[in-house]
């Protein structure tokens, strides 16, 4: 078991994880609000931006493969390295559903 420390960018809190832990256990355990919902990889509450480092996250289905190299669902990452992460950050099919959703209902209330 490794230890890597998690710095969380703009918040000043950071946590030691090993790499046999999710991020949000650990998280949830220093007393960290971290944002979640099904812990199961798919809803993405938990998104955050990787801005430094490596996880594994083989379980989160939530995302494309190309997002997992970019972004990490705390429910599910496990660091491989010391990690610089950007909570509340989504993926760009997630931000273009949320997008869209308003746009449509900005539409509705026109009517």
């Amino acid at each position: 078991m490794t230890e890597y420390t998690v710095e969380f960018v703009g918040t000043g809190e950071t946590i030691t994880c090993s790499d046999t832990e999710t991020i949000l256990s650990r998280c949830l355990e220093e007393g960290i609000a971290q944002e979640y919902s099904c812990r199961v990889g798919m809803c993405l509450a938990c998104s955050a931006e990787i801005l430094e480092g490596e996880v594994t996250q083989p379980a989160a289905r939530g995302l494309t493969e190309e997002e997992a190299e970019n972004y990490a669902l705390t429910c599910m990452a496990r660091p491989q390295s010391d990690l610089k992460l950007d909570r509340g950050k989504y993926p760009p099919s997630i931000e273009s559903d949320l997008e869209a959703e308003g746009s449509s209902a900005g539409a509705a209330a026109d009517d």
